[in-house]
């Protein structure tokens, strides 16, 4: 027994370590570029990731197997099995069946089309920004957002001759904020699990960064947009967009996130019936259906968690915080690398959530290193793979898109409209640099001592 507690010490450090890691990075990103050389609609996204990250995990068992299968499998159960990642894991269920059953009822397009019909002409570009940031927030999709609004935003643009381009990047950048921002997005659950902090907390680090961004872009977008004409009465209900107005205050108001979303699906449930829209037995469908949408994520982060906790362990973190130690000189620098980092990471993978669970636990090391509030860390590293994600011409936000406007709208055409998404990283650096607005953000210093974050706990009790 004493013998196999040592074959589990954590090892010295070692570059190796870290090829599985890095192979899954090449096989997704290499796949990708040969299927997008072939002209495949979506090529970044026909290789499962799990499937990628199977071969990397599979690669790292043969790179220890002097170690012994018994040995390593252990760790990769303990990292996979980890009490943050099974608790990440239940909320992606839940999350996904919340946002099956509340669209099946009509909700989506229920609120899209309230937004659409109150907005004033003269405000159509700003205000598609709003609709979309609300609703993305919301269902916590960006995806489903741009599906729900491109197609009117795109009839709307045509008919009031608008800047399409410029329309169109309103819908994606407004569904990005919500995508970033949302309590019940995967990027938000990966981001909050693998730091160790609540929802709660990392969404108001985060509301004072994204909220003065997307203010100063709804003006900027008042005054160099033309105003178009009313798209008059479209369908909606208001009682439709109640569960996700009910999700948005509970969450806020701090409710356990397992309790939000059991009310959330409750009450979705609850409007379908009530509305005709779904019956009883539909709605256990719709909630399986949820569950089966998360299905790549949820064997993601397991994969994930297993393999970071054998990098762990043969040393692959250490040597990274040890030659990333050259580039940091504070807890500043060290921030900014985080972004980086995962900005990299998202424009290898074109995925903002495989991004988050890839870098999570490296983010972790270093946070604890250089004394980084991990409610800043778990922010940054949202915020940044989202804003990768808006740039990334072959990302699923930009493939959408695309195939909505039938290819009429070119990346090249939106991305110099992403004012929302250029706006929060300055604004974001700026929180790093600038002390009292630092303060600001991450409100309440917080103490290493007595307030220390899940993993941090975890790592004493060892």
């Amino acid at each position: 027994m004493k013998e196999k507690e040592n074959l589990l010490e954590e090892r010295d450090a070692s570059g190796v370590a870290l090829l599985p890691l890095l192979l899954f990075i090449v096989i997704y990103l290499g796949a990708g570029m040969i299927l997008q050389s072939k002209g495949v609609e979506m090529a970044f996204y026909r290789f499962p990731t799990v499937v990628a990250m199977t071969i990397a995990v599979i690669v790292a068992f043969l790179m220890y197997h002097k170690t012994g299968i018994n040995e390593n499998f252990t760790l990769f159960a303990r990292g996979a099995g980890d009490e943050n990642i099974m608790t990440m894991l239940m909320i992606y269920l839940l999350a996904g069946a919340f946002s099956s059953v509340a669209g099946a009822m009509g909700g989506v397009a229920s609120t899209a089309n309230l937004g659409l019909t109150i907005i004033s002409p003269r405000f159509i570009v700003p205000g598609i920004f709003v609709i979309a940031a609300f609703l993305s927030t919301a269902t916590g999709t960006s995806m489903g957002t741009i599906g729900a609004i491109v197609p009117i935003a795109y009839q709307m643009a045509k008919t009031a001759d608008l800047n399409m381009a410029f329309v169109i990047s309103a819908v994606m950048t407004g569904a990005m904020f919500g995508d970033n921002l949302s309590m019940i997005s995967d990027t938000t659950i990966a981001a909050t699990r693998t730091q160790g902090v609540d929802l709660k907390d990392k969404f108001r680090t985060n509301a004072w960064i994204s909220l003065p961004s997307a203010v100063i872009t709804i003006v900027l977008m008042i005054i160099f947009s033309k105003g178009g004409t009313s798209v008059g009465q479209l369908d909606y209900s208001v009682i439709k967009v109640i569960p996700y107005v009910l999700v948005l205050g509970l969450a806020l108001a701090g409710l356990n996130v397992f309790t939000v979303l059991l009310i959330g699906i409750l009450s979705a449930s609850v409007v379908g019936i009530g509305t005709g829209t779904i019956g009883l037995m539909d709605i256990a469908g719709k909630i399986w259906t949820g569950y089966q949408g998360m299905m790549e994520v949820f064997l993601l982060s397991m994969l994930v968690g297993g393999l970071a906790e054998m990098t762990k362990h043969y040393g692959g973190l250490k040597w990274l915080i040890t030659k990333t130690s050259k580039l940091f000189k504070g807890p500043k620098s060290a921030s900014v690398g985080i972004a980086a980092l995962t900005a990299i990471t998202d424009a290898a993978v074109a995925n903002n959530t495989v991004a988050i669970i890839v870098n999570g636990e490296i983010a972790r090391e270093i946070s604890e290193k250089y004394r980084i509030d991990p409610r800043r860390t778990a922010s940054f590293l949202d915020i940044f793979s989202c804003i990768m994600q808006g740039f990334i011409p072959y990302g699923a936000q930009f493939l959408m898109t695309a195939s909505l406007t039938k290819n009429s709208v070119n990346p090249t055409d939106m991305i110099p409209y992403n004012w929302y998404l250029i706006i929060i990283a300055a604004v974001s650096i700026l929180s790093v640099v600038i002390p009292s607005y630092n303060k600001r953000v991450c409100k309440g210093e917080w103490d290493w001592e007595y307030m220390m974050p899940d993993y941090a706990v975890a790592k004493l009790e060892k």
